[in-house]
């Protein structure tokens, strides 16, 4: 039993093995993003407890069963447009922590631990090079920062709470294409960090299939249901639903 991530995540179609990035793929409304939010139990699956195989596990547990905070607590999210506070970034970086420990404050957190999450998230270096550093203030909705550092502020703040699993909603789709491949880059290194020597389990939405080449697994989604899913290559080589995706690009 994997002790530092969930072992796996199931739905009614497919697993994601503990461990591994999974890409969920698809035509707009196929259901990749409402997959991420039945996971955050933003709402339930109608399915009835009395059908078993169907649902959304965690580790084998219906998701339905645990508590919406308690799953919270084990999820880092990234979505297209970060919510940045009109804070300084290490304060925002270090929100991330704060249904963690409640009660707590941005002082409270060791600087160095916001620096791992920054380094994480390939935002250190332009952190240092402002003038005030981690002390710098954002403005509203981080006004102040690029579209792709505010991205890169908000992996950090996703990744300082070393999540059992790493949920990405087109993190990259509303990026230009040079701040797309610095952030994508990124999120590459973040998927393949290890917590307690144990790969973490990263489930990607992608809106361009360029950003899930680096990742173990795709699924492809059609309606809500899984009809295809392998390695990126494989897939390919078999010209099915993906590789039509693909052509389609």
């Amino acid at each position: 039993m994997v002790t530092s991530t969930f072992s796996e995540v199931m739905t009614p179609t497919f697993t994601v093995p503990g461990g591994k990035s999974v890409a969920l793929v698809g035509q707009s409304g196929c259901g990749k993003s409402t997959v991420l939010q039945l996971i955050q139990r933003f709402y339930d699956p109608s399915t009835s407890h009395n059908v078993t195989d169907e649902g959304i596990f965690l580790d084998r547990k219906d998701i339905r069963d645990l508590a919406p905070n308690w799953i919270r607590r084990q999820l880092g999210v990234v979505s297209q447009e970060p919510n940045l506070l009109d804070l300084t970034i290490k304060e925002n970086i270090a929100y991330g922590l704060n249904y963690l420990q409640e009660g707590d404050n941005a002082s409270d957190i060791p600087i160095e631990r916001i620096i791992e999450a920054a380094r994480s998230a390939n935002a250190h270096n332009f952190i240092s090079e402002l003038p005030e550093g981690y002390e710098t203030r954002v403005g509203p909705r981080g006004s102040r920062l690029s579209g792709g550092q505010k991205q890169r502020i908000a992996i950090a703040r996703a990744l300082i709470r070393k999540p059992r699993l790493l949920l990405l909603d087109e993190a990259t789709a509303a990026l230009d294409a040079e701040s797309e491949r610095i952030v994508q880059g990124a999120l590459d290194e973040a998927m393949k960090k290890s917590e307690g020597g144990v790969k973490r389990t990263c489930l990607v939405v992608a809106h361009r299939l360029s950003t899930v080449e680096n990742c173990d697994l795709v699924v492809v989604l059609d309606k809500g249901r899984a009809v295809e899913w392998g390695t990126p290559g494989a897939l390919l080589e078999a010209k099915g639903a993906y590789y039509a995706l693909h052509n389609a690009v």
